[in-house]
């Protein structure tokens, strides 16, 4: 039950960094509905035993950029709640890649509601796991794990990087 506890914890911590991220850039409703999927049982259950299960806490599968893992889980039931998250959640990236017949993959652009809320969820899962400051480091560090739009891309770069890089 403690690991439930904790990861209730963890969840509303987050959503509430999300929350003022949202409000500083105009998307108060994106902020206020940001992650509810993470409260369904499909969702927390196996969130909350793969983090905090072993109490290992929500470090876990990170690397030393703090960025998720979620391939190299070893965990079925995460790496489900993982792709559902994803895919009930436009403000990832991966929802808007689309799986080719032939193998590859398509990416779509973001819309700008969604390109904010992403920019707001990786600096408020900065602010909830303690790491503070600007999102430009971590972005340099994982921009290659990420599958983008050209037009997605360079509106975040903007956003992170600022007019002149």
């Amino acid at each position: 039950m403690k690991k439930y506890f904790k990861y209730l914890i963890y969840v509303l911590r987050h959503k509430w960094y999300v929350f003022i991220e949202c409000c500083k850039v105009g998307i108060i409703w994106s902020g206020l509905i940001h992650d509810l999927s993470k409260f369904l049982p499909d969702e927390f259950i196996p969130y909350a035993k793969h983090f905090y299960g072993n109490n290992i806490g929500i470090s876990r599968n990170k690397d030393k950029t703090g960025y998720y893992k979620p391939t190299d889980t070893g965990d079925l039931a995460f790496d489900l709640a993982w792709l559902l998250h994803q895919k009930r959640n436009k403000h990832h990236w991966q929802w808007w890649t689309l799986p080719e017949d032939g193998g590859g993959i398509k990416v779509l652009n973001m819309s700008l509601k969604y390109r904010k809320e992403m920019l707001c969820d990786w600096r408020g899962a900065g602010r909830a796991q303690g790491y503070h400051g600007n999102i430009k480091k971590w972005y340099q560090e994982n921009t290659r794990k990420m599958k983008l739009h050209i037009d997605t891309k360079d509106w975040i770069e903007r956003e992170v990087y600022g007019e002149s890089r």
